[in-house]
């Protein structure tokens, strides 16, 4: 469906309207007494979610790419069914391929908040890289909040074997002074390493690239930034790990959808399903991952 087709369909006046967006591509845009947010139906997208009296939390590189068929560079990208490059298959896209596909939408519905349902699943051009028959929901509310719920439903007759992450970007005025915290005395495998193991020593300080991936961690954590003077809290349901990255200098110059200054102004923390946890669901069954994102003063 068009733009206009799907504003008649599914707009709820004065508070969701579908419109086009970068690139002309469609988008939901909210807008309430509690906050400003949007959502693309590109990779099923969530690129803003400003709280009432809030600066901007969720993070969009100034080069971002809108085009299907590329990923948008920022807010929280879905990685699904793999994380990171494939294991055995280098021409495989990153992060899966639902980040890259038009998604459907379902539903906006309205009550103390708006929560917007998007869905994609299976066809002949997923099994090319991926066997399993599925559907993919994203449901987002948009309140005083942020809750993701990513459910994933078996729609084969075959166990579906798959890793997946909120990849989400958040802004910070200086990522070199803030801090994550939540994660001290856990595990994590070091990217920049060689996947090496190693054991987080209090608060998680960016002082060079980053890419850990936390181990059987279900804990909530915090981004304290001084430079805003406000705390991003991070809730998670159904998720064993947590990823923190940022690129630093040179690999952000080394990425094309990402502006060789605009390093210090992100970190991610992203909710996951990975490697020795990723998730395995029987026939006709489902999984749900769900990220609640709250803010408070410093």
């Amino acid at each position: 469906m068009d733009v206009s087709t799907l504003q008649r369909r599914f707009a709820i006046e004065g508070l969701a309207n579908i419109v086009e967006g970068q690139g002309g591509l469609p988008s939901v845009r909210i807008t309430t007494q509690a906050c400003d947010g949007e959502v693309y139906l590109l990779g099923g997208q969530v690129t803003r979610w400003k709280p009432a009296d809030s600066d901007e939390v969720l993070w969009l590189s100034q080069h971002s790419l809108y085009r299907v068929g590329k990923a948008i560079r920022g807010g929280i990208p879905i990685c699904f069914p793999w994380f990171g490059a494939r294991a055995g298959d280098p021409k495989a896209p990153s992060h899966g391929f639902v980040r890259t596909r038009e998604w459907e939408l379902e539903s906006i519905t309205a009550n103390d908040s708006i929560t917007v349902t998007l869905l994609t699943r299976s066809d002949d051009s997923t099994k090319q890289l991926w066997p399993a028959d599925f559907e993919l929901g994203l449901r987002a509310t948009f309140g005083a909040q942020l809750t993701l719920q990513l459910e994933f439903r078996n729609t084969g007759k075959q166990s579906a074997h798959f890793e997946e992450a909120l990849h989400a970007y958040f802004t910070v005025g200086d990522v070199r002074q803030a801090g994550v915290s939540g994660l001290a005395s856990t595990d994590y495998l070091d990217k920049t390493d060689s996947n090496a193991r190693k054991s987080q020593s209090g608060d998680v300080h960016i002082s060079s690239e980053t890419d850990r991936v936390f181990l059987d961690t279900t804990r909530d954590v915090e981004i304290h930034d001084p430079n805003i003077h406000r705390i991003i809290r991070i809730q998670k349901q159904n998720s064993r790990n947590t990823v923190v990255w940022n690129p630093w200098i040179e690999k952000a110059r080394s990425l094309s959808d990402f502006g060789d200054a605009e390093w210090p102004s992100v970190v991610c923390v992203e909710p996951s399903n990975v490697g020795a946890n990723s998730i395995e669901v029987a026939p006709g069954q489902q999984h749900t991952m769900q990220l609640t994102i709250s803010c408070s003063s410093l």
